[in-house]
C-alpha cells in the first residue's frame, strides 16, 4: 500500500509538472498546441480535485442533510478553478431567475466534456444529475456521482431505466428534487448552432412527476474548443435559460409534441446566442455578427403565437421564422480572450 502511494504521488508530481511546463510554453510562445495541451491537462486536473472535493463533501453531507446539496456545491468549485486555471467561464445572459424553478426537470444542450463546466454555471440547489451507468465505475467521480444522488441510467435495459426515471419522479414529489438531463443523449461536438434529435426520457419523466421542463441554452463554444483543430483556449460563453414549460395538465400522449417544441425553442435560442455580436463564433460561414442588438428572450407561449400569426401573414411555417421567435439583449459575452 505504502509502495502505491508513493508511486501515486510521483505521477501526480510529474503530471504538475508537465502542466506548468505546458504553462511556460502557452505564456512565452503562439503556438497553439501548447494552449491545447495545457488547457487538456490542467481540466483533468481541475476535474480530479473537485471530484475528490465531491465525495468528500458527500461524505459529510450524507450525515449532515441535506446530501443532494453536494453537487451543486462542486460545480460551484469546479466552476471557479476552471475560471482560475484556464480562462473559461460560462455567463448566464438572461433568465437567471428560472433556475429557482423547483422542482423541474432542467435540459440543456450537450456539445463537448467541457459542458461540466457549463453545468458549474448553471447547476441549481437541489438538483442532480442523469448520467449512463457507466460512468458509475470511473474512479473519484464516479464514487462522487454515486454518493451525491445521480440517477444512473442503463440504456442497454429499458426495464431499468423505467424504474429509474419511476424512482426520480417520486422523489421530485416527495423532496422537491430537481433533475438535469442532456436530452440529445450524447455530445454534439457542434461546430455550428445545431442540436442532435432530442431523446423522450427528460419528457416522460416531467410529466410523470408533473413538474415544468426548464431549456438551458449555452452558446456553441467551438471558438474557444476545437479538438480536432487543437484548440482550447480562455473565452467566455453566453448563457440564457429559457422560461419553464409546464406539464400539469399533459399526458404521455403530449410527450412528442413536448419535446419537439421545447427543441425548437433551444435551437432557436442557440442560433441567436451563437451569432450575437460577440458570440464564439461557430465554423459556419453563413453565420455573421449581428450589426444591432436584439430584443430580449420572448417566453415559449408568446413565439410560438407570434411564428403562428407571422405564419398567417406571410404564408411562411413557424419553424422557418424560428431563430427570430426567441430574441435576446445584444449585450453578450462570448468573446475570446
Amino acid at each position: 500500500m505504502h509502495i502505491l502511494l508513493s508511486l501515486l504521488l510521483q505521477l501526480l508530481a510529474l503530471y504538475l509538472l508537465l502542466t506548468m511546463l505546458l504553462l511556460a510554453l502557452s505564456l512565452l510562445t503562439t503556438h497553439p498546441l501548447h494552449s491545447f495541451l495545457y488547457r487538456l491537462l490542467a481540466s483533468y486536473l481541475a476535474l480530479l480535485l473537485c471530484a475528490t472535493y465531491g465525495v468528500l463533501a458527500s461524505l459529510i453531507l450524507l450525515i449532515s442533510p441535506p446530501h443532494r446539496s453536494a453537487q451543486w456545491a462542486t460545480a460551484r468549485a469546479f466552476k471557479h478553478t476552471m475560471a482560475l486555471l484556464t480562462g473559461i467561464s460560462f455567463e448566464i445572459l438572461s433568465g437567471q431567475q428560472h433556475l429557482l424553478t423547483r422542482p423541474a426537470v432542467f435540459v440543456g444542450n450537450h456539445q463537448t466534456a467541457l459542458d461540466v463546466l457549463f453545468l458549474g454555471e448553471i447547476f441549481p440547489p437541489h438538483c442532480s444529475v442523469t448520467a449512463k451507468q457507466s460512468l458509475k465505475r470511473v474512479p473519484f467521480l464516479g464514487w462522487f456521482m454515486a454518493l451525491s444522488g445521480t440517477v444512473f441510467i442503463d440504456r442497454a435495459d429499458r426495464a431499468t431505466a423505467l424504474r429509474a426515471f419511476a424512482g426520480a419522479a417520486r422523489e421530485m414529489r416527495e423532496q422537491r428534487q430537481s433533475v438535469f438531463i442532456f436530452p440529445e443523449g450524447t455530445r454534439s461536438n457542434a461546430e455550428e448552432a445545431r442540436l442532435l434529435p432530442f431523446k423522450k426520457g427528460a419528457f416522460h419523466l416531467a410529466i410523470q412527476a408533473g413538474v415544468p421542463i426548464v431549456p438551458v441554452v449555452a452558446g456553441c463554444y467551438w471558438g474557444v474548443l476545437g479538438v480536432r483543430e487543437r484548440r482550447f483556449r480562455g473565452g467566455r460563453i453566453p448563457v440564457v435559460v429559457l422560461p419553464p414549460i409546464p406539464t400539469a395538465h399533459l399526458t404521455p400522449a403530449d410527450v412528442e409534441d413536448l419535446t419537439r417544441r421545447t427543441r425548437d425553442a433551444m435551437l432557436d435560442a442557440l442560433v441567436r446566442l451563437t451569432n450575437s455580436p460577440r458570440g464564439q463564433h461557430a465554423a459556419n460561414p453563413a453565420l455573421k455578427p449581428l450589426t444591432t442588438p436584439a430584443p430580449p428572450f420572448l417566453s415559449l407561449e408568446e413565439a410560438l403565437a407570434d411564428g403562428r400569426e407571422k405564419a398567417a401573414g406571410s404564408g411562411t411555417s413557424a419553424r422557418e421564422e424560428g431563430p427570430d421567435q426567441l430574441r435576446r439583449h445584444g449585450h453578450g459575452h462570448g468573446e475570446v480572450i
